[in-house]
């Protein structure tokens, strides 16, 4: 198995927009580790606030992991959100099995 080109992940990443402010997550630098191991991704990310709305952290969350997931060669993908106030429910909701 190759390795995955980071460049190709942050391509992808820079495509997620925050809803509510409409610029891309890695303007707003909310991207914290990204880390490559052949085709497993692991990504860790925080929000522009600690409160932000639920539905648009899971957002966020939900298009890292699909953006991630839409590169070549990534065969596993694990979002990790950090500092919100709901960032368990979040990352259990993102990394959940898919059903088979």
């Amino acid at each position: 198995m190759s390795q995955v080109e980071v460049s190709a992940i942050n391509e992808r990443l820079e495509k997620i927009i925050d809803p509510e402010l409409g610029k891309p997550i890695t303007d707003l630098k909310l991207i914290d580790k990204l880390n490559v191991n052949g085709g497993s991704v692991d990504v860790e990310f925080h929000l522009t606030a600690p409160f932000c709305p639920p539905v648009f952290a899971l957002k966020i969350a939900s298009d890292i992991k699909a953006g991630i997931l839409s590169v070549n060669g990534v065969t596993d993908a694990k979002v990790t959100l950090r500092g919100h106030y709901l960032a368990e429910a979040v990352n259990k909701q993102v990394n959940r099995p898919v059903p088979t």
